[in-house]
Order: C-alpha cells, then structure tokens, then sequence
C-alpha cells in the first residue's frame, strides 16, 4: 500500500481538502486505485453534533456516517463510496483506546499518548486503506490521507507524531508528504513572499516530518526566483513545488496538478514510475472548460437559515452546479434568509424584508434545504406558498419537504394551526412527527440516518421518470421526523400526493404537486450522491424546470436512454468543440444518447 499525506502550514481554509481530492483524481486518472482519508483533530466524536457555523455542512455516508464535508469532496472528485471509519477524530481514537483499556487489554500497563495513541492511529490508517473500493475485491493502491488543521497546532500533536512513525514504519519508498502552505503577496510591495512557508515547513520537519512536495497556494502563479528560494530554503527539488493558483473553478485544480507534472514527482516518490499511463482526463477537462464557456443564467433562491456560510449547503451547491452544468447553464444562487421573510407587520417591511420578498419573486426556482430548530421555519414555509401558488419550480429537502406539507394543510385543507411537533408540540394537527424510534436524550448518531430504500408508487410521477422510471431508488438520510401517517389520506385527497414511500409504506419519501410545473419535496437527501457528470435525477429535474428543458429530460429519462440517476454510468460531456457556439448562445438545451451529452 502506497500513502500519500497532505497537511496544512500557515493559515487554515487553504484548500487541502480539494488538494486531497484532486491528487486521488490524478493518480485514479493515472490508473490507480485510489481511497481517502480525512484526520480532523476535535474531540468530537464525528461531526454529526456541531452547528453548521463551527464546522460547515455535515456529509452523510451511506453507512450513516456522520462526517467531515471534505469526504463529500473525496466521493465526488474519486466516484467511490467511503464509510465512517474514512473519517478519524480524535474523539474516536481516544474512545477506541479508553474501551480497550475497560476491557483490560493492556494487562495493568500505564495507557499513554505514546505508544498507545499513536498506534491506535497507525492501526486505524492501515484497516480503513485496506478496504475494497469501488466495488472491486482487494484494497487500493494508494490512499490520499488528509490532515485536519494547520502544522503547529496543538490538538494537532498526536496525529503528527504517528504520522511520522508510520511514515518511518512504511518505508520512504511507500509514503510521500504533501504540504500545502500560502505564499502570500503584500499590497504594498507586491512581492510574493516566501517566509510563511519556509516557517511552516521548519515546523514541520521539527515535529519529525518532511515533505516531498511543496503545492503553494498564491493568486498567480509563482515567479521562477521564488520557486528557487522555497527549494533552497525548504530542501524541496524545484521541479517538486506546484503553484496552486486562483483559477476559475475548482474543476480546474487537477488539470493544475497536471499541467505541473504533480503525478510525475508523486509517483516517483512512491516507486510507482513505469506502473501506471498518463492521466486520462479529457472528459474531466471538458466539463471544466464549458463550465467557464456558459453565460445564460439559471437564478436559484435558497432559502435557509444558514445563508451567511455557504459551505452550511456545500454538498447542495455542489448538486446544483452539476444539475446547471448538464442544463448548460451559469448558476446564480440568490441566498435568501428564511426568518427575513417572515411577516411583514412583525418586521415593519424592515430593508431585509423587501430585500428577501425581491430575491424569492425574482428566481427561476426555489430550493428549501433541511436544517433544524424553529428559526425562520414560517418563512420557508411562505416561500414553499410562494412556490406552490406561482407554479415557481420548487425543491424541498428533508424539512424542506415537511414544511411543504405543512403549507398545504394550512392553505387547501384550512388547517391554520397545522404544524410540525418539532416547533409546535401541542399543535392540534400535527402533519409532522417525531419518529417513535428517535432518541430523545442523546444527539449524536440518534437519527435515521444513511442509505434507506424508498419505493416508487407508480410510474407517472416526475420524480419516477427523473429516476428512469425504476421501480425503487437508495438515497442517504438524515432526519428525526417525518410525516405524519394518519393525515396522508386527507392530504392526498386534497391533491398532494406521495409518489415515494419506504418498505412499510408508513414512512413518506416523495411528495409532489401533481398540476404543477415542478414542486417536489423528499425526505432524503440527494445531494450526497451527486457527482460532476452525473447529476442527482431531482436536482436536474429542478434545473430543467427553471430552464424549460423538463418535458425533454423527462422524456429521454422516462424512456431510459440516458442514465442520469445516482449509480448509473456517466454522463459524458463531449461537447468542448461547441463550447464557443454555446457561449454565443446558439446552442441551448440538451438530449441524450445512450452515455453521451450533446448540445
């Protein structure tokens, strides 16, 4: 098994989560076989608990791992499925080593940091990177392990001192060290400056690490004499430091690494030269180039309670570029704040209010994504009216979905006080409920959580059509409460129908408004499986309804000629030649044929 470590130096938000997905990409591009691992220092034991502003969106995993959101970086840029364990915290190393120590498996020795911390880390990297991955028996060849955090904080020691017994342990020819630091130009003198990475790298090596290659994060790309002084001073081979520089989409970072000849040095590194071909990326090169070509916007209203941080919803972003890149259109999301839209009386038609109302009118379509607590809940639910009543293409995502439910009791079947016992518990008719076998004393892992199989309820529905009109699909969830059984009947006698339902047909999935446009609501998550070239089934149908592209995707889907659904093959973007006609705007819309797009 070959490893390959990435680590942080100077400031945190580098981008060593995409550096980690883009150097797999490579070496999968190369012919490898590639899995990952990412390291987050906290104490927690996975990231299931903290608030989206601590920590970003949590991903979930098939398995219902609740993990970092770079694994969602990993399976979309790598295409493999990762479990729980492909995410370590210390919380769950030091868990590991305390219940060893209850059982008495360290017969009376005094349990330490070293060497019973760190070889429980050591123990964890070698299980997880020796599980099978996509879908084929036998472990990977290489394995991209990401560390959490910035070189020199202290939470950060332990996993650095095993890291480079490990590396010590493995052998040289086995393990190569990727640090990514900032080389940061000054205003003022307009200089890019070397001394943060030649201080990041000292600390490295003082905690017993070395790195191999340098990639330095800058906004353009590095002057020659730079790179001479970071060899010099760094003791890194010139023809080792790769530029990271801005570029116009994050597809572009593995065309960097390629471009700079990065799977060359790490391959040499790792003894692999004269083992793999040269990385085949022209379909990944493609999307990346008609990505920058597209200019006819699509405009997404989000309406959320965590706006102010994008990465909150990075894995509903991510689906929404994919869906809008296959609609061939340039994604514009106009992040509107759920509470600002709440009554107008109670905000006195504050600037925010208007500001809210202007976005919401002025989108394409509507997207509610889940969350949790009663913050801005009546403004989802008014935009989820809004939607609904001007057949505005709409998409509502675990309590998105719920609200949508609870906006149709009040609305069509008069049930002003209808309402979620989440925020109403007392509430008279309760369309949404606490699922009975939830916990109500612990939080952590207490969900319904991971991959769950919803049954399609017939075939006419637009979601069954997305879907290529299967008979039943797999979807990651993540919830505490779901509709309510009991008021199904009512509701779908109003005219709201549940087109998707779990094994017992108890559990709602699917929802959809059937005289119109484009309104779905879904208990799960479908964000998680998207991937660049094979976009969620729902949220291209939600693209394509904006765009005025649903009758033709839905045909193509309905009559299974084109494979877009999670866990079919890609969908090949093959289209770079009409790239400048579709700028021009003289190519609009898409059909497909078999496995290919076309313009």
């Amino acid at each position: 098994m070959k490893y390959v470590l990435v680590t942080g130096g100077v400031v945190s938000g580098l981008g060593k989560g995409v550096t980690a997905s883009s150097v797999g990409l490579l070496l999968k591009a190369c012919g490898l076989r590639v899995t990952s691992i990412k390291i987050d220092p906290y104490l927690n034991s996975d990231a299931g608990t903290m608030s989206p502003f601590e920590h970003g969106e949590v991903f979930v995993l098939d398995d219902g791992g609740e993990v970092d959101l770079d694994l969602g970086n990993y399976e979309r840029f790598l295409d493999i499925k990762l479990t729980r364990d492909n995410n370590i915290t210390s919380g769950k190393i030091y868990q590991s080593v305390f219940d060893k120590e209850r059982r008495g498996d360290y017969l009376g020795r005094t349990v330490q940091v070293v060497p019973h911390i760190t070889d429980a880390i050591q123990e964890w990297i070698e299980r997880v990177a020796s599980i099978p991955v996509d879908g084929k028996e036998g472990p990977a060849d290489v394995c991209v392990i990401e560390l959490g955090g910035t070189i020199g904080d202290i939470e950060s020691l332990h996993f650095i001192e095993a890291l480079g017994q490990f590396s010590y342990r493995v052998g040289a020819e086995n393990f190569c060290l990727i640090h990514v630091s900032l080389v940061p130009v000054l205003n003022v003198v307009g200089e890019q400056k070397t001394k943060p990475t030649q201080h990041s790298v000292r600390g490295l090596r003082s905690l017993g690490l070395t790195p191999n290659i340098l990639a330095c994060r800058s906004t353009k790309e590095l002057d020659v004499n730079v790179m001479e002084k970071l060899s010099r001073f760094c003791h890194v081979p010139i023809e080792y430091i790769i530029t990271l520089y801005d570029v116009s989409n994050i597809w572009r970072v593995p065309l960097l690494l390629r471009d700079q000849k990065a799977h060359d040095a790490i391959l040499k590194v790792l003894n692999l030269n004269g083992k793999t071909r040269e990385p085949v990326l022209e379909e990944w090169t493609s999307r990346a180039d008609l990505c920058d070509m597209l200019n006819k916007p699509v405009r997404i209203a989000m309406v959320g309670k965590y706006t102010g941080l994008a990465d909150s919803y990075l894995s509903v972003l991510k689906a929404l570029l994919h869906a809008s890149v296959a609609c061939h259109r340039q994604l514009c999301i106009d992040w509107v704040p759920a509470s600002d839209l709440e009554d107008a009386t109670a905000q006195e038609k504050s600037e925010s209010y208007e500001n809210a109302w202007k976005l919401l009118k002025g989108a394409d379509a509507i997207l509610v994504p889940g969350g949790f607590g009663d913050r801005g809940v009546e403004g989802k639910i008014l935009a989820a009216k809004y939607a609904r009543e001007n057949r505005i293409p709409y998409l509502g995502i675990c309590l998105g979905m719920q609200i949508a439910v609870i906006e149709f009791a009040r609305s069509v079947l008069g049930l002003s006080n209808a309402n979620s016992t989440e925020f109403d518990p007392n509430t008279q008719n309760p369309c949404v409920i606490f699922m009975p076998e939830g916990s109500t004393t612990h939080m952590g892992g207490t969900m319904r959580l991971g991959s769950r199989r919803t049954y399609f309820q017939g075939t006419s529905s637009k979601s069954a059509k997305l879907y290529g009109n299967l008979s039943f699909i797999d979807e990651r969830h993540r919830h505490r409460y779901e509709v309510n059984p009991d008021m199904v009947q009512r509701l779908e006698d109003a005219g709201l129908s549940f087109t998707g339902k779990d094994e017992s047909g108890r559990r709602m999935e699917i929802v959809e408004v059937s005289n119109h446009p484009y309104f779905v609501g879904v208990q799960f998550h479908p964000e998680f499986k998207s991937r660049p070239g094979k976009p969620s089934a729902l949220f291209l149908g939600l693209v394509a309804a904006a765009t005025g592209q649903l009758d033709a995707v839905l045909k193509k889907s309905a009559a299974k000629t084109c494979s877009m659904s999670n866990g079919s093959s890609p969908v090949k973007a093959h289209i770079y030649e009409n790239a400048t006609k579709l700028a021009n705007g003289s190519l609009d819309g898409i059909y497909c044929n078999g496995n290919s797009l076309h313009v």
